[in-house]
């Protein structure tokens, strides 16, 4: 059990990831479909900058960046152009899809050089990893799976407790009202759409680098579109998408633990489990009645100034 919830945890940063930064998005009134698109940019950056250059921090920086660059795009076409958030997002997804492969198509079935692999070797933290169980499952990881726990606890704190935080909050809850009070509106969309396809790219590049360490098609599998229903289930907030990740990387896994578990159940109705909990969670989510589980006021509405 404890082999399984620890391979659990590899495979919830990618959604973590990917779920942080739509939540980021969302926050901010706007919604990206395009997560899928910008996993897939971010995995193909990062994958081709460690093979050709072997250095780990390059990599990340250009996944980060591949991600960037295409919620910028996003951001650009829907916030200066007022475009159609949806048909914007899908876009993206297809353009992610097609440009991995155009990108990663002589790479398929290179890996990681050593001492890339060896810098996102698990280490084991000091104190913490002693406790038994808990410390066995979370805290003997690698370190990309440390910076996703330091992710959760710096976007909780940056939204719930600063001003600019607040600020992002009130655009996306009545973006017509954080303009009067002198928010610049569009500068925290751009800015938050930003760094959410950046952290999208780098759940793409931890599936590409750390989780399988050798290029393959379409790596991310469907992840982008889990996260975007992880964020309703999350309710956006950044320690419930990490509990959220938590279960949906789990299910992922099922299938290929199932039989030292004593699990036997069809490979491909386990492989079923995380899209079906996806669906529910969307049924779910129509019935929610708290505030804080609600989302936020203005998400995916355009802002026209001047109708203000």
């Amino acid at each position: 059990m404890i082999d399984f919830l620890t391979a659990a945890v590899v495979a919830t940063m990618p959604l973590l990831f990917a779920t942080l930064g739509e939540i980021l998005t969302e926050k901010s009134g706007s919604l990206n479909l395009g997560v899928e698109g910008m996993m897939l940019m971010g995995a193909v950056f990062g994958f081709s900058t460690v093979y050709n250059t072997g250095n780990p921090f390059l990599a990340l920086c250009a996944a980060f960046l591949a991600g960037a660059v295409g919620a910028f795009i996003f951001a650009l076409i829907t916030v200066t152009f007022q475009g159609n958030q949806v048909v914007t997002g899908l876009t993206l997804t297809i353009f992610g899809a097609g440009f991995s492969r155009f990108v990663g198509d002589h790479m398929i079935g290179s890996s990681v050089p050593r001492a890339a692999q060896d810098f996102f070797g698990k280490v084991k933290i000091p104190l913490l990893g002693d406790i038994p169980f808990v410390g066995q499952i979370f805290f003997r990881q690698d370190v990309f799976v440390y910076l996703g726990y330091i992710m959760v606890a710096v976007l909780s704190v940056y939204i719930y407790k600063t001003r600019p935080g607040l600020n992002m909050k009130a655009v996306g809850e009545n973006t017509a009202a954080a303009d009067a009070s002198g928010i610049p509106v569009n500068l925290y969309k751009y800015l938050h759409i930003v760094a959410g396809g950046g952290l999208c790219g780098l759940g793409g590049a931890y599936l590409g680098i750390v989780s399988v360490p050798m290029w393959q098609e379409d790596v991310v599998t469907g992840r982008g579109w889990i996260a975007v229903a992880l964020v309703i289930l999350a309710g956006w907030n950044p320690i419930k998408a990490l509990v959220g990740s938590f279960v949906f990387g789990a299910l992922s896994i099922l299938g290929l633990w199932q039989g030292s578990m004593g699990i036997h159940i069809s490979q491909d109705i386990v492989n079923m489990f995380p899209y079906l909990a996806t669906i529910l969670i969307v049924i779910i989510s129509t019935h929610k009645n708290r505030k804080e589980d609600r989302p936020p006021g203005n998400l995916s509405d355009p802002y026209f100034r001047e109708e203000r």
